[in-house]
């Protein structure tokens, strides 16, 4: 269904978005059958649905705590996997049909979906490994007689309280390494994230005036940096501060004058344009009549905002052009309202669509007899960009190199050449050969991406360096009970120590035999940990958990699979637990027999 009209309120705030006039709106988020039959039921049929599915609840759990106290943890465990593994198949295929997000509306049912798939599949996995583990430790006995003795020890029930530590010491490390696996994934990820999209919005380098003005003399300059070995592609930039004014708000923007044709080879600007047409940058006759099916804006849903019909004089009831082409076109002049590139917040800040006239005021004008007037313009907003980055789609704007440079008053001249090489990480390989063209131009100076954002990625690193050694003291707390554990078994075993060392077993063997007891609760704990936590931020990356875009403007939680990041995290626990044996372990090799058989 279509309908035309001129308000829409949107879901998460009570400021009405203006919508153009005349305009269709299609498409949108739509609710789910369910969700719409949920809200169908009174509050009376509400409290029994509630009420049954938390008796369900209590049944499962009733027969969990049942079934450990008879000791059929495994019947347990394989119940907990098989329903895991078919609430993934649901909820997988849920997932993945659900459909992509756009606009700023977050729809929190897709959010239960997806992080429903996510966590039945860390429980799959979960499970699958607790499975594994009785059938490792059936193969790992059968090594010698250490592991033998070691094996026999971990997995004995007899112990009572000692076992019950040991299953929490197990799942302190699994915790731990967990979380540091999935917290050191999202960090990975926004770094990542952010890196991509400073890359992707700025150039590698720049060679750019010293003084921070214009340069003229640039095009022999501009053919010599694309020659550069290691240099991919480069173009110019006329750039300045303007401000801009619609018919409701203004606002600052940053002005970049571009060359259409090289801009795309250096920057993802063409990429990221949501609304509109690139070619509408340059060509203004079809901007100034768009058609009445264009797109010229997004709702907050989602939903696209079609043009619709034209209600000026030259449009019969249909909106069909009713005059002469020649006559359409004298009544369009060529060079009239240049077309303007927006950024998302800048268009939404100015309440304009794609289409709708603004004007840009310069500071910088020419002298009058009241002294410097400023300059103005009058632009056609051709496209609307979402690079991801808040301070670029609030600020920026962009026009053709040669009207920038007539409104900035710097006919002929450039303020920066804009460069991408092919390997963003080896920028400094290029950056020698970019000096030696500009040796002898003591007006411009070089930079690149790293020397620009040196104070960012420097904190960002340090901010996950310092977290990773956080979240390891959690790590460390947990070998504490490792250490209890293992001194508990010392005391409770001591007669079984001295039987063993009366019968010829040596002080390094009871060490080994204490060491590997340690080790195989430390190592439990860290595959468990490590694994699950693999399995968590594959599904995050696979699913995807929106964000709401209304806080943090991006997407989506990015992720970060580094197999190097899980095979520190487990060198790290496993390394740690290792060391916690140790004292447990001199204490047991250093106990004497008759000690251990005196009060027997």
């Amino acid at each position: 269904m279509q309908f035309t009209p001129l308000l829409l309120l949107a879901p998460s705030s009570s400021r009405p978005i203006p919508v153009p006039k005349n305009s269709t709106i299609v498409g949108g988020q739509t609710e789910p059958a369910l969700i719409r039959l949920w809200e169908s039921f009174g509050m009376w049929p509400r409290i029994v649905i509630v009420g049954i599915l938390a008796a369900l609840v209590l049944g499962v759990a009733v027969w969990a705590l049942l079934q450990l106290s008879r000791g059929r943890w495994r019947r347990l465990v394989g119940g907990f996997t098989s329903l895991a593994f078919v609430s993934l198949g649901i909820f997988g295929l849920w997932a993945v049909r659900l459909p992509t997000p756009r606009g700023t509306y977050f729809v929190l049912w897709h959010q239960i979906v997806r992080l429903a798939a996510v966590l039945s599949g860390m429980g799959f996995v979960f499970g699958a490994m607790v499975l594994l583990i009785p059938k490792a430790f059936d193969r790992f006995e059968g090594k010698s007689f250490v592991a033998f003795i070691a094996a026999r020890h971990v997995r004995s029930q007899k112990s009572g309280f000692v076992t019950v530590i040991s299953l929490l010491s197990i799942a302190g490390v699994w915790v731990s390494s967990f979380a540091l696996c999935i917290v050191v994934c999202v960090m990975g990820g926004f770094g990542s994230d952010l890196k991509r999209k400073i890359l992707g919005n700025n150039a590698h380098v720049k060679i750019e005036a010293t003084n921070g003005g214009s340069f003229k003399d640039w095009h022999d300059l501009l053919d010599q940096v694309r020659k550069v070995p290691g240099v991919r592609a480069a173009t110019p930039v006329a750039g300045g501060e303007a401000m801009a004014s619609s018919s409701s708000n203004t606002a600052g923007v940053l002005l970049r004058g571009i060359d259409p044709n090289t801009i795309g080879d250096v920057i993802d600007l063409k990429k990221n344009v949501e609304v509109g047409r690139w070619k509408y940058l340059t060509d203004w006759k079809s901007l100034a009549e768009l058609p009445p099916d264009e797109p010229i804006g997004l709702g907050p849903g989602g939903e696209t905002y079609l043009k619709g019909p034209s209600l000026k004089f030259d449009s019969d009831t249909k909106g069909e052009d009713k005059l002469d082409p020649a006559v359409k076109d004298a009544l369009v002049p060529s060079d009239a309202y240049p077309g303007i590139v927006l950024g998302r917040e800048l268009a939404k800040t100015l309440h304009v669509y794609i289409g709708d006239e603004l004007t840009l005021v310069s500071p910088l004008g020419d002298l009058g007899p009241m002294g410097v007037l400023p300059k103005s313009q009058r632009f056609h907003v051709a496209a609307v960009f979402y690079s991801g980055m808040y301070e670029y789609d609030q600020s920026q704007a962009y026009v053709t190199l040669e009207v920038a440079q007539a409104f900035l008053d710097v006919p002929g001249r450039v303020t920066t050449l804009e460069v991408k090489v092919n390997d963003a990480e080896k920028v400094g390989d290029v950056r020698p050969g970019l000096l030696q063209i500009i040796k002898d131009r003591p007006d411009l100076r070089v930079r690149d991406w790293k020397e620009s954002n040196r104070n960012l990625f420097s904190a960002l690193q340090l901010e996950k360096i310092a977290t990773f050694v956080i979240l390891s003291l959690t790590i460390l707390v947990a070998s504490f009970c490792i250490i209890c554990t293992l001194l508990l078994m010392v005391t409770e075993k001591s007669k079984e120590i001295a039987v063993m060392k009366s019968l010829g077993a040596s002080d390094p063997a009871i060490l080994r035999i204490f060491m590997t007891e340690g080790m195989m609760i430390g190592g439990i704990g860290t595959l468990l940990g490590v694994v699950t936590g693999l399995s968590g931020a594959l599904g995050l990356l696979w699913f995807g958990v929106r964000l709401d875009p209304e806080v943090y403007y991006i997407d989506r939680l990015p992720i970060s699979v580094d197999p190097l990041d899980f095979l520190i995290v487990a060198l790290s626990a496993f390394a740690i637990t290792t060391l916690a044996t140790l004292y447990p372990a001199l204490a047991a090799s250093r106990l004497r027999p008759v000690d251990g058989i005196r009060y027997e």
